[in-house]
């Protein structure tokens, strides 16, 4: 998104503006808005999947250390 620029980001406005009309851009947006909240929230479940199991396996490792001092 950086390499864009500020003139970039203006003509896709423009562009997407004279392609869709004002009345389907709000639409868009919250398509556009709802489809990266539910990728984030997929992504958040898949990570803690992957790293309850390794906090778990760290815990019992520091339970199994702390009772062993």
């Amino acid at each position: 998104m950086a390499n864009i620029g500020m003139p970039g980001l203006i003509l896709i406005l423009v562009v997407a503006l004279v392609i869709f009309g004002p009345s389907k851009l709000p639409e868009i947006g919250r398509a556009a808005g709802e489809t990266l909240r539910e990728f984030k929230k997929s992504t958040r479940e898949l990570t803690k999947d992957v790293t309850d199991p390794i906090d778990d396996m760290k815990k019992e490792a520091r339970k199994v250390t702390n009772d062993e001092k």
